[in-house]
């Protein structure tokens, strides 16, 4: 059902191409996992126009973004919202050197389980699903996952049921993103839906 799922939605949206990476900082894997901490509570306009910032101001890696205070990182993130501690988040990733695991991503301030696998999984092209409140909202109506389920059982029952390649998991995540905006908003618009069939939460607002 899960793969069956993927499938209708690819159907109905067509290839996402996620992760963006048009901003000038390198390497290219930096600027996604730059990007996956600003874009934590905010919308992904709001990391453009933060990235572009860094970017034009001459942080362009680790290196150069270590060298800049603290304040003024700040400054130049504040369209990503929550700024100064993204800006403590941003140093603290920066200085990790090496290629981090999972468990390194987790023990480091402000990396949630979210945050950590859009790392791994958009970076790093390693198989770990991302689960976000779009993910819960859209399966919850479809009766596939229960309501309040934490992030670890939810990443564990998708990966248990899909194969294990990254380029699918990327594509699901981006499709889940596409549906929860065209359609399975807190209030549905349930209209040309195309889990509509599946669902039996139609028109229902929910979380």
């Amino acid at each position: 059902m899960i793969l069956r799922i993927y499938e209708r939605l690819l159907d109905a949206f067509g290839p996402q191409g996620w992760w963006p990476v048009r901003h000038g900082l390198e390497p290219p894997e930096w600027e996604i996992m730059a990007g996956a901490v600003l874009t934590q509570n905010t919308a992904w306009s709001n990391v453009e126009k933060a990235l572009d910032n860094l970017a034009g101001a001459g942080i362009r890696d680790r290196e150069s973004l270590l060298k800049l205070g603290e304040t003024r990182l700040a400054e130049l993130i504040r369209p990503s919202g929550y700024y100064k501690q993204k800006a403590r988040k941003l140093r603290i990733l920066a200085a990790f050197s090496g290629e981090p695991s999972r468990e390194d991503l987790l023990s480091l301030w402000g990396i949630g389980h979210e945050t950590a696998d859009s790392i791994l999984l958009y970076a790093r092209g390693k198989a770990y699903f991302v689960v976000d409140a779009y993910t819960m909202r859209i399966f919850s109506r479809l009766g596939i996952i229960e309501p309040g389920q934490n992030y670890e059982e939810v990443r564990r029952f998708f990966e248990s049921r899909l194969p294990r390649d990254p380029r699918i998991y990327k594509e699901y995540h981006a499709l889940i993103v596409e549906m929860a905006k065209r359609h399975c908003r807190p209030k549905p618009s349930c209209q040309e839906c195309p889990m509509e069939r599946f669902c039996g939460h139609k028109g229902q607002v929910t979380s």
